[in-house]
């Protein structure tokens, strides 16, 4: 066994174990083609293939600077592959380090090669990330930027260690730039170490109500349930975690409960330098549970030296306490609530409406079943009778406590549904003051700013949705529809990436992809996007949407005309029908079909003003004169 230093390079596809239970043959295809392109590159480089590690590869290199340019111009062929027409996307990350390694035969070991390992997950999608050690060989040796990430503890590695990026000119960012320099935290789901495993729910209710309180804390900028909900049984390390969600520090524990008995323990740790913060354990009965969430709040804000304003500290310190019974069935509903499936909606609105049973007086139970039926509205088609009944629960929850974020931005969701445009944005003005870190309200304020025309507010508002739930589609998706539409294409390009980082194989991401292509006219891509659609088994008013737009690229009009007629005779939900007829309309340039069809979806309170005010294909609508009229009917001028 021979001992040299060597340039150690570890690649890695992104989301590949999602991409390969989709389609394992197309996966396999994405293998072998990174591993033609890297074999190329290692004849110029002066490098040598290891070993495969599954969907990556272990490389060699005599010295760090061949192993930079390496990496770098591997991501630029990458880079311009995926760009080209129908190409599946590759997208790997890249880590590197130099330092001494043992050699077996054609297998190389050590503790650099270990750190290789640890270093490669912390790059972006796209991008390279370097030792110190490597930084400090080629600085002012290659022609790009390289960039200081800070301190990352690496797993099986004592001390920390500096780690630099390559700041390539197409550079794909795995996560939105900040718009502000507010600490970021995040809490990780609270295990359940309670005799009962079917105590779970208690641990992730828990979980979601201290992030609701900390979220509070205008000094903090807290991720979402749904963000850190994948790392309830993970084992990744502190710094990874922190890398992945862009986060300072982050709060972990347990919980475990007996009878009317809880023991809360918790843990703050800097993700950077892996050290412990402050670490408390609670023993209280469960109707002091918000005593508990209170002092949290405080240790936290006193451990990250963040001032704790009097009026959050005093709102928490109020709260009543809770009947235990009721309170676990919201607890119950919040954690059913993050499934969207239908079975599990169901279960959360039942939840919520037995906590008010229990306790007429909890008000965020009556919040909670504004939202579950709110969701249930949005995936089974929401009647008159529903939208009256969330809008009457959202101010009944107001009235018994105005301090619940979730009540003020269920209210704005129901007055922008009104085209209250006015009084929308009032309630996300005040449910963002009170929960900054609320994901979804600064969606919803997006989505109004967005019917306003007021379209960097917008992007602004979209991007804080992203900081506070990183991992969830949504914000993404429609921050990289805003984006299209504004024509800049490259910025919307990195959030399309994202999404097939994230979700390579679902709707959102290929909605995406279509948005992106309608944005080019690339009528091809657009047919691709639809026939993905029209093979994923959609519904019946889906999949006929689908069918008269692909008729309508394809000439064939009197096709589309026939299926359109079909539309209006299916039963579905009068809210989506009306939406797809008036953007049928408007694509098959029958304005008048289109204008009566917003005048429905108005009457139904499902006008979405915003994507015939700023999506470029539908300048027909906007051209006519009945469009001026449409907005200063509904005062949005």
């Amino acid at each position: 066994m021979t001992r040299r230093l060597a340039a150690i390079m570890f690649t890695d596809i992104a989301g590949y174990t999602a991409m390969a239970q989709a389609d394992e043959a197309g996966a396999l295809a994405l293998v072998k083609e990174q591993e033609r392109l890297i074999r190329r590159l290692l004849a110029v480089h002066q490098g040598r293939k290891v070993k495969s590690t599954g969907d990556g590869f272990l490389l060699e290199f005599e010295n760090a600077l061949d192993a930079v340019e390496c990496a770098a111009e591997l991501q630029r062929q990458i880079h311009e592959r995926n760009a080209s027409e129908g190409a599946q996307p590759l997208r790997i990350r890249v880590g590197i380090h130099l330092g001494d390694v043992q050699r077996q035969g054609t297998d190389i070991y050590g503790d650099a090669v270990n750190i290789a390992s640890r270093i490669e997950p912390l790059a972006e999608v796209g991008g390279v990330c370097l030792s110190e050690p490597v930084f400090v060989q080629v600085r002012n040796k290659v022609p790009y930027r390289l960039e200081n990430v800070g301190r990352r503890t690496l797993k099986g590695v004592q001390e920390p260690m500096e780690i630099y990026r390559v700041v390539l000119p197409w550079l794909v960012p795995a996560l939105p730039q900040s718009v502000t320099s507010i600490p970021r935290i995040a809490i990780l789901p609270l295990a359940n170490i309670s005799p009962d495993p079917n105590d779970e729910y208690l641990a992730d209710g828990l979980t979601e109500e201290l992030i609701s309180v900390l979220s509070q804390n205008p000094g903090l900028r807290m991720i979402s349930h749904t963000s850190v909900n994948q790392y309830k049984h993970a084992t990744k390390p502190v710094a990874q975690i922190g890398a992945e969600l862009g986060v300072d520090s982050v709060l972990e524990g347990s919980v475990r409960r007996s009878g009317d008995q809880l023991r809360i323990s918790v843990q703050l740790i800097d993700t950077r330098t892996d050290e412990h913060r402050w670490a408390q354990t609670y023993d209280r009965k469960l109707e002091n549970v918000f005593a508990i969430q209170a002092d949290v709040a405080e240790q936290t804000a006193r451990a990250l030296r963040i001032e704790l304003l009097k009026p959050v500290a005093d709102r928490l310190k109020a709260r009543s306490m809770v009947n235990p019974e009721s309170y676990l069935a919201y607890l119950k509903g919040r954690n059913m609530l993050l499934s969207r499936s239908e079975g599990n909606l169901r279960g959360a609105k039942e939840q919520f409406e037995r906590a008010i049973e229990l306790d007429p007086s909890n008000s965020g139970a009556y919040s909670g079943l504004s939202d579950a039926i709110r969701l249930l509205g949005y995936y089974q088609y929401e009647t008159a009778e529903a939208f009256e009944q969330r809008k009457l629960l959202a101010e009944r929850a107001l009235g018994l406590d105005s301090s619940i974020a979730e009540a003020h931005a269920s209210l704005g969701d129901v007055r922008r549904s009104e085209t209250d445009f006015a009084g929308a944005e009032e309630e996300f003005r005040v449910a963002v003051s009170i929960n900054p870190s609320y994901s979804t309200a600064h969606h919803w304020y997006g989505l109004l700013l967005m019917d306003l025309g007021r379209t960097e507010e917008a992007l602004k508002e979209f991007t804080l949705a992203i900081e506070a739930n990183p991992l969830a589609p949504i914000s993404i998706y429609m921050r990289a529809q805003l984006l299209l539409c504004l024509g800049r294409d490259s910025e919307a390009e990195r959030d399309v990436a994202r999404l097939a980082e994230i979700e390579p194989d679902s709707r959102m991401y290929h909605w995406a992809c279509q948005c992106r292509d309608e944005a080019k006219r690339d009528t091809t891509g657009i047919l691709r996007e639809l026939d993905w659609e029209l093979r994923s088994n959609p519904d019946q008013l889906t999949r006929l949407h689908d069918e008269v737009q692909r008729f309508l690229l394809t000439g064939e009009r009197d096709k589309a005309l026939i299926t359109l007629e079909k539309i209006k005779e299916i039963s579905c939900g009068p809210g989506p029908k009306a939406k797809s007829l008036a953007v049928l309309s408007a694509y098959a340039g029958n304005l008048d079909d289109c204008f009566h069809w917003i005048d429905e979806l108005i009457r139904l309170h499902s006008l979405e003003l915003l994507i015939w005010r700023l999506q470029p294909w539908f300048a027909n609508v906007r051209a006519d004169p009945r469009y001026g009229a449409l907005l200063k009917r509904l005062r949005a001028e």
